[in-house]
Order: C-alpha cells, then structure tokens, then sequence
C-alpha cells in the first residue's frame, strides 16, 4: 500500500492511518537526530564523535523470527521452507494494526532513501520509526536522495518500525514475541520486538534479492572494490567473514561493503553506508575503518564507552557483534558514485572454523558454482542469537538468510555472468589454520592481504598450482610475501593424520550438504566437489 505525508506533517496509511498532527520530523538531519536521540536517552555521545547505543537483549539478528506472507502474487516463486516461513495476510494485517496503533501516539521520524545506487534498478524507501537513532541509522546505510529528488519522492516500499511492539504468538501466528515480516507484492515491512538496527537494512535486502532477479539483475551478498585500472572485484561472504575488512583496501576505490547488484551494465551498491563489526577494531589493522568509529556521524552499537565518553573496542562484554555504521563517504578511497564495471576477479570468503582449506585456492567454474551453492563458511559469536563460539555452516550462495527465491535461481544468474564476462573465482579462508578453532590460530590478516594483492594484480596467473588432494583446489605454490608453509594447511598441523582425518570429515559435509542442489546443478558441478 502506498504512502504518503500530508503538507502539515501529517503520515497516512490510508485505512490503518497513522495521525502524528503535525509532530512528524520529515527527513531530519544528523544533527537533530542526535539531539533527540539524546534527549530521549536511547544512546551516550561520545566527545565530539559517534553515538554509541544499547540494543538491548537482541544483539544480533532473529532469523527465526523472520517471515514472509503468503499472497497469490508471489508465492509460486518464493522459497518456502526454514529460510522463509509463511504468514497469511490476515495475520500480517493483524500484526500491522498493532504497530500502526503503537505509532499513532507517538513523535514519528520519516526517512526517505534509496536503495539501488544505478536508478534503473534502485527502490524508493520510505522509513517510519518512534526511534531516532534508528532513523539516524537508515539515513546512514541508505542512499540519501538529493533536494530535488526528495521532492518528487514516491515511496516503493515501506517500513514499518516498532521495536517495542511485541508480537502474541498464539494470536500472530509468530515463534515469539519478536517479528520481521515481508509482505513481498506489497512492499511492506514490519519490524518488532527487537531495537538491532540491522533488521531494518536485511529486511530492505531481503525484497531486493526478490525484485532484481525479475529486472535480470544478480542480488549478491558481498562488498566490492575497483582497482586504478578498473579493475573489479567483488568479495562473497557471510558476516565476520571479512567483506568489510578486505574491501577497505587504501590502493583500491571502495564501491560498497555488504550488498550489491550485477546488472548488465556493471556492479553498483545497493546501500550508501557501511555496517561494520566494531569488536577489536585496531588503527594498525584495520585504519580506515577504525577511523569511522571516532567521528560524528556514525552509529556504534553495543560498543562499551565510559561515562567520559571514551570508547573501549577490544570489550565484548555485552556481545561479540559490537557495530559500526556509518556513511560509504566517511572511507578516504570510498568511490563516489557507487557503481562500477563487471568483475574481473569473484572471490568466496570462507572462515573455515575447521582449519583444513588452504587460505586461497582458485576455482574452475564448475567449481565455482559448487562453492557458490554451499555457501560454507563459521558463523561467528555474536552475529546471531544463540551463536557463542564458531559454527560451521553452509549457506547458500553466502547469504541463504536473505534469498526470497531458491537459491538455483541466482547461482544460475552467477553462471551466465562468470561465462560472459570471464571472471576469475577464488576461494580464500580467513579462518583458522594450524589445527581448528580452539587449537589452531585466526589466519593472519596480512597473509589474507598479500595473497588478493596478488590476485586482483595478476600476479598468480603464470604461478604454479599443486591440486589438493581432498577437495581437487588449485593452490598456488607461493605468493610473494607469505610463508609457503602457509599454503599448505596439512603442513600447519601438529599431526598430519588429524588433519587428512578432518579433512575427509568436512568433505563429506560438503557432499552431504550438496544433495540437495545436485538435481538442478547436473552431474558436471556436483562433481567438482570434495572427492570422498
């Protein structure tokens, strides 16, 4: 249902109508929404730098708490299932009373963005909150149209954000009190139970990865950067895998850090900020990122700060999924437009919490679509409810929470564009090596750097590869700048014949795990999976 804000401020949602009598912020500043933020005590600002706030018990997203409705327009295609739970529309509409009715008594901010930095394939959002920091946090991860946009704004889309707003299972039809609901045809968001900031900027990446495949354009869950000879790159992985951090590269010009689009003209980011994992940041490690969080204008969620106002990134006291978000522009090499050409090198970020794939392999293309539907990686502390250490996961495509369609459906978009544009794939580990998680070390991050310096630079393309035994991975010999020990995890165990033991134990994870695609897939993919 469209929406619309009246000339006095007023917001209306036709027949669930919303009456905020002229006490409406239409798109607020930075400044203001600090201010009110303050001023209702939802947050600390530190000296001169960025808000820091408190989530609350839900310090990472609710998957489980995440549906879809069911509705004649879309349902054929949806992909049903754990991933995405149906909920009809009567409950939706049940669900949607109870936020309107809470917001209609309430001092409302309205954000009106983009998302989609190409205007052929962007969507047209329109924010509605009680919350100003989290108004704040949608103005910081959208795009911000410009004067002459914003007065010709027409939303496409909407959310509905209510975090104090709690759902009745019995009632709702929901698992718990907490709810993120899709109305797919409709364009609607509704989002309750939980202040995590991040289900407002998933929800929006969930209904992109529906709607751009039916314009032929490839929603990725990845970041991506473009080198001084336009040189693309884009980086695959789930959250903690090192999207942000390896993209943030000072030779190279940042497009986008989490989401992006792969239409026929090229890469464009479907966001306007960034949304970091803030725990251990470092000036030496990471220096562009840190940067971000000592300015004004970011938002650090969870982040421990003393009542002086000085930040403590290395406490993980509350959860391991302390956050960063803040405007693309606020990285030095950030590339203003946000869109690029087609990627000449694809890689796969896997945090292998197992210890046993190399730290950088390079893939066939049926090898490439083999990891691509496994999506294998750990999923780290913190980013979901109930994740306290390292979990090794498979998640399709890297990003199966986020996919309204089955997962065939984009791993064959990817297939036609690595045909057409001849990417290179590479997969690299930054996860554990020496032995697993517990036993073994987190790979070096300046290894990870040396080697897709020397991939996106063409260095390896005359190197000399060996083939991994287990799971048939071309793996470069050596890489300037990093230990030839390194490129052989086997050699990085204390006892060899652990490591072949785990190495055959994760082999047949992959193959168990890849039953499920291997129909559509056909035998020549399935068959450049681990040998067992």
């Amino acid at each position: 249902m469209a929406t619309t804000i009246g000339a006095e401020g007023r917001v209306d949602l036709g027949e669930h109508g919303i009456d905020a009598g002229g006490r409406v912020h239409l798109h607020p500043s930075t400044s203001q929404l600090y201010t009110q933020t303050l001023r209702r005590q939802e947050g600390v600002l530190a000296e001169g730098g960025p808000l820091v706030v408190d989530t609350g018990r839900h310090t990472g997203r609710s998957p489980n708490d995440k549906f879809l409705v069911r509705e004649p327009e879309s349902e054929s295609r949806i992909w049903w299932g754990k991933v995405n739970q149906e909920l009809d529309e009567a409950r939706f509409d049940g669900l949607r009373d109870k936020v309107t009715t809470f917001l209609e008594g309430q001092e409302l901010y309205v954000v009106d963005s983009f998302a989609g930095a190409d205007p052929k394939h962007r969507l047209s959002v329109r924010l509605i909150t009680h919350s100003p920091w989290h108004a704040l946090f949608a103005k910081t991860l959208f795009i911000e149209p410009t004067e002459e946009e914003l007065a010709e704004f027409e939303p496409q889309a909407l959310i509905l954000h209510a975090p104090p707003v709690e759902a009745d299972p019995a009632e709702d039809g929901t698992r718990s009190s907490t709810f993120v609901v899709l109305h797919p045809s409709r364009a609607e968001i509704l989002i309750g139970g939980t202040f995590y900031a991040g289900e407002i900027k998933k929800s929006i990446f969930t209904l992109m990865n529906d709607r751009l495949p039916l314009e032929g354009v490839l929603p990725m869950h990845c970041s991506a950067n473009v080198g001084d000879a336009d040189d693309v790159a884009v980086f695959f992985g789930l959250s903690g895998t090192g999207k942000t951090t390896l993209s943030a590269d000072p030779a190279r010009h940042l497009i986008g850090d989490d989401e992006h689009g792969w239409s026929d003209q090229g890469v464009f980011n479907i966001e306007g900020g960034c949304y970091a994992k803030a725990i251990r940041l470092s000036a030496e490690a990471e220096p562009e990122i840190y940067k971000t969080t000592q300015t004004f204008g970011t938002v650090l969620e969870n982040v421990m700060v003393d009542e002086g106002g000085v930040l403590d990134l290395d406490d993980d006291s509350k959860t391991e999924n302390t956050r960063s978000a803040y405007k693309l522009e606020q990285i030095a090499n950030a590339l203003p437009t946000k869109r690029a050409g087609h990627p000449s090198n694809v890689i796969f970020l896997t945090a292998d919490a197992f210890g046993i794939l190399p730290p950088i392999a390079r893939l066939s293309r049926e090898q490439a679509m083999f990891y691509f539907l496994s999506g294998f990686t750990a999923k780290l502390a913190g980013t979901e409810i109930g994740v306290t250490e390292p979990q090794p996961t498979f998640s399709a495509c890297f990003g199966a929470p986020f996919l309204p369609q089955p997962p065939a459906v984009y791993a064959h978009m990817l297939g036609e564009r690595l045909d057409r544009d001849d990417a290179t794939v590479w997969l690299v580990n930054t996860g554990w090596t020496g032995g697993p998680f517990g036993e073994g070390e987190r790979m070096p991050i300046a290894a990870t750097r040396a080697q897709l310096h020397a991939a996106l630079s063409g260095q390896l393309a005359d190197a000399m590869f060996r083939t991994d035994e287990v799971f048939g991975l071309e793996v470069p010999v050596e890489v300037p700048g990093v230990e030839s020990s390194l490129l052989d995890p086997r050699s990085t165990w204390r006892d060899p014949e652990a490591y072949d033991r785990k190495a055959r134990e994760l082999a047949r994870m992959f193959r168990d795990n890849f039953e499920q695609f291997a129909a559509e897939a056909g035998p020549d993919v399935t068959a450049a999976g681990p040998r067992v």
